[in-house]
C-alpha cells in the first residue's frame, strides 16, 4: 500500500517585491488625490483595483495604479 503524500503544488503567482503594495497616502500622493477621495472611490466601486488585507488594511499595487492612470482598469471592489 502507498502512504499519500501531501505535496502543495508551487505557486504560480509570481512573489511581490518590496514597495509593489502601497498604502492609500502613498496611492494618494502618486494620483494626486486627497485619501477621502480614494475612500470614496472604494465606497462607490471606482477608482484603481485595491486589496483588502484583514478587515482593515487597504493596499494598493503599483501595476494597477499604473493601468489606473493609463485608463486602462476600473475598480474590483475588494479583490
Amino acid at each position: 500500500m502507498k502512504a499519500k503524500t501531501n505535496q502543495l503544488a508551487p505557486s504560480t503567482a509570481p512573489a511581490l517585491q518590496p514597495g509593489d503594495l502601497v498604502d492609500e497616502r502613498k496611492t494618494a500622493v502618486i494620483l494626486d488625490v486627497e485619501v477621502g477621495t480614494l475612500r470614496n472611490w472604494r465606497a462607490q466601486g471606482k477608482g484603481p483595483r485595491f486589496r483588502k488585507i484583514g478587515e482593515r488594511m487597504v493596499r494598493y499595487h503599483i501595476t494597477d495604479l499604473a493601468a489606473f492612470i493609463n485608463g486602462e482598469s476600473g475598480s474590483e471592489a475588494g479583490v
